[in-house]
């Protein structure tokens, strides 16, 4: 007689076998300002939810909507009661993500957003990347094991016939909670990597893997990290158009999805 941890292991990989080969029809969109979550929502006609999901009195909004065979949630942390910015880093969207997962049961989550690149890695204002994987590089633990849970590195959702349909680049996805770059945070980017960096990738990756939840990451680059320009100097100035490229590759994601089952990604 097989042992009961085997028969758990065994049903396990039997749900997740089934799961990936059922179309997907409930996405999850998480995204961290209203400035790259608009022009999505207004692109696919999605509303803002009046009866929300989420606990009374936090900021989180959830618009949502119907594209083809998918049922569309988007997500984002709001902006801050007390300062009127957006909610941005890991604890937002960590936050926010874990609601919308207990909230919306998603087949599949999609981080979308704006990103810092490195030229050295072949990244350029406008590229839009799919993340293979994502870790920290601001969660330093010098201490056997604990370092490795620091960095936090997880895998996103195999997807290669989206990435070679869609041309995307591909890269390595490194998460932190500040714009600019500490020598401190170079040295973990450089040891992650990594050709892109954000505030939230790494964050979302875990609530999704502690949920199991596949997760794709598409993330637009608005400034050249390693360039010449201030970044926060050069992301302002680039933010409104590299959204509009986010929301041109999101919608062809979108497109790619409907119909499909996870393991046709």
């Amino acid at each position: 007689m097989s042992p009961h941890g085997d028969k758990s292991d065994a049903a396990e990989e039997a749900l997740v076998a089934e799961t990936e080969k059922r179309p997907i029809s409930t996405i999850l969109i998480v995204i961290a300002m209203q400035t790259e979550a608009l022009p999505v929502v207004n692109k696919f006609n999605l509303t803002e939810d009046p009866d929300s999901v989420f606990p009374k009195g936090v900021p989180w909004v959830r618009y949502h909507g119907f594209y083809k065979d998918l049922h569309i949630n988007l997500v984002w942390p709001g902006k801050d009661s007390s300062l009127g910015v957006d909610c941005v880093g890991t604890v937002s969207a960590s936050l926010v993500a874990y609601a919308a997962i207990q909230a919306l049961q998603p087949d599949l989550i999609i981080n979308a957003g704006t990103a810092g690149g490195f030229k050295a890695k072949g990244a350029g204002i406008g590229d839009v990347y799919l993340a293979c994987d994502v870790a920290y590089h601001d969660r330093r633990i010098p201490i056997p094991v604990f370092d490795l849970y620091g960095v936090g590195l997880r895998q996103a959702c195999v997807s290669p016939n989206l990435q070679k349909e869609l041309n995307l680049k591909v890269g390595k996805l490194s998460t932190g909670n500040s714009l600019d770059m500490s020598p401190q945070d170079e040295a973990s980017i450089i040891a992650n990597d990594a050709t892109i960096k954000d505030m939230e990738g790494a964050a979302v990756a875990y609530v999704a893997d502690l949920l199991k939840v596949p997760i794709i990451f598409v993330k637009a680059v608005t400034d050249v990290v390693d360039g010449e320009k201030p970044t926060a100097e050069e992301f302002l100035q680039n933010l409104s158009a590299v959204t509009a490229a986010l929301e041109e590759k999101i919608t062809q994601v979108i497109e790619f999805i409907n119909g499909k089952c996870l393991s046709d990604l």
